[in-house]
């Protein structure tokens, strides 16, 4: 699942400025780190929606995404 997300998943989301991690797959549950423009992104919801779509098409596995937004450490700055 990893190397599935590295080289099919990441790529596309990174052509819109964002950023996906492979965190862990547990009990079908895919923990993912969005960062980049994921980070705040509205409809982040859809994304997830269309990763698990993309897994159930290629890879033929039911999976949840339990999404993590990291935002950049300067947005803490005023």
């Amino acid at each position: 699942m990893e190397e599935y997300i590295k080289t099919h998943i990441a790529p596309r989301i990174m052509g819109d400025g964002g950023w996906v991690e492979y965190t862990s797959l547990e009990n079908n549950e895919l923990s993912l780190i969005f960062r980049g423009e994921c980070s705040k992104c509205f409809i982040l919801n859809r994304c997830c929606a269309w990763i698990e779509s993309e897994i159930k098409k290629d890879l033929h596995q039911d999976v949840h995404i339990k999404a993590q937004v990291i935002k950049p450490f300067f947005w803490d700055f005023n």
